[in-house]
């Protein structure tokens, strides 16, 4: 039965509220799991869709998954090199288990990906690292089939883009190969810093993570730890913050790590908005009453983040004077600007680029939440937004990457429910 959220617009939010961990680190940290064994705990993991997802892929291939409140328990050896249709359909993440499948056995065969709302995610990058490490790639039957008879060996790899995907599956790959790998372009996101912390631990030589050229000497296997804790997520960390500086009385935001959000600072900054405080892993926020329009560019990381260009265009839809809001990662993540017509926004989209009005306020109406982002960003709409708004595809969107978002705003002082809907 599908589910809803009904929100009453106009609360102010007061109070404190932690950040979960990481599901984009979790996921491929999950992932590499398959490179040793032993009983692995993975801590500050949010227990969401995406999260079980992959913990069913993982039982698949014969690995013991637990996953608890905030924990992901992982025991035992892989058993297979092929991961479901049903399931790999499911999450376009899960194609990262190619590069650690490859490496543990010398073969691996996944799904073709499908494209996704916000754009397509080809794998040409993908492809082209594993053949540069020696592996074979057949593409038959919706099937990617790698295959290194002779094991994987080192090689210098260049991205024609700085590709997160791209980049943490080579990593995972290469760790097990002969001799160095060089990857060139390399993508500079936390989640990769994160996970290459976590190959690390296992024993991986990796040098160069944060930059773009990242050194990795393959060894002939990894250890076993007990224990990693996986990063906050920045992107939750984001949309809370976005929405608190809209309507916010004064909340306090903990597990935030301020340096992975400098880019959301200094536009916020831009904009007039002066009412937070950054301490140790905390963002204060108190009340302001206008900010002005903004220029936003979204580019890989250090740049302004995609994933949080639809909750920054919510803050444009009540800023005073106009916006230019230009998306760079993806081709189709504009989905959301027709939901927010529906709530008396003004925005026009040309190619890549919204131009936004801001406009007095927002007024409450049925929208339907499209992907994960545009959906947190359609609720933060319904929080500032005059009466009633319905927010339809939570279960199908926003549950992948919220455990219990109604209850996280509720706890704040937003009035929100979930509703089935027949």
């Amino acid at each position: 039965m599908p589910e809803s959220f009904i929100i009453e617009g106009g609360h102010r939010l007061k109070g404190e509220i932690a950040v979960f961990g990481s599901k984009n680190s979790s996921l491929p940290i999950m992932a590499a799991s398959i490179l040793t064994g032993g009983k692995l705990i993975i801590d500050n993991v949010p227990p969401v869709k995406d999260i079980i997802t992959m913990a069913e892929i993982l039982r698949y291939i014969g690995l013991e998954v637990n996953v608890g409140e905030n924990q992901v328990i992982i025991k035992g050896e892989p058993k297979s090199f092929e991961a479901p249709y049903e399931l790999v359909s499911k999450m376009r993440a899960s194609f990262e288990l190619l590069g650690p499948l490859l490496a543990r056995f010398g073969e691996a065969k996944i799904p073709y990906p499908g494209g996704c709302r916000i754009g397509l995610r080809p794998i040409d990058l993908h492809v082209k690292g594993f053949e540069s490490l020696g592996a074979e790639i057949n593409i038959e039957k919706g099937f990617v089939y790698a295959r290194a008879k002779k094991g994987l060996k080192g090689n210098k790899i260049y991205l024609d883009k700085p590709s997160v995907g791209a980049t943490r599956n080579i990593m995972m790959a290469s760790v097990l190969a002969k001799g160095e790998t060089i990857i060139e372009n390399a993508a500079c996101e936390p989640e990769v810093v994160d996970l290459g912390n976590f190959l690390k631990t296992l024993g991986a030589e990796i040098e160069g993570l944060g930059t773009s050229v990242i050194y990795i000497t393959g060894k002939n296997e990894l250890k076993s730890i007990d224990y990693y804790k996986v990063i906050p997520d920045r992107i939750a960390a984001g949309s809370y913050i976005i929405a608190s500086v809209m309507i916010g009385k004064e909340v306090l935001i903990k597990n935030v790590e301020l340096d992975h959000l400098q880019s959301l600072f200094m536009k916020l900054k831009e904009a007039g908005v002066d009412n937070f405080q950054l301490k140790e892993k905390e963002v204060l926020i108190r009340g302001v009453k206008g900010w002005k329009g903004l220029e936003i560019n979204t580019m890989p990381y250090p740049g302004f983040p995609t994933d949080l260009q639809p909750q920054i265009m919510v803050f444009a839809c009540l800023a005073q004077g106009s916006s230019v809001i230009i998306e760079n990662i993806f081709e189709n993540r504009f989905s959301h600007v027709g939901e927010l017509l529906r709530l008396g926004a003004k925005i026009s989209i040309e190619g890549r680029t919204a131009m936004v009005q801001g406009v007095p306020k927002l007024v409450g109406a049925p929208v339907e939440a499209t992907d994960l982002r545009a959906g947190v960003a359609l609720v933060i709409a319904g929080l500032v937004a005059e009466g009633e708004t319905e927010v339809m595809g939570v279960d199908e969107h926003i549950d992948r990457g919220h455990v219990n978002l109604e209850k996280e705003f509720s706890d704040l002082g937003a009035k929100i429910k979930r509703v089935k809907k027949a």
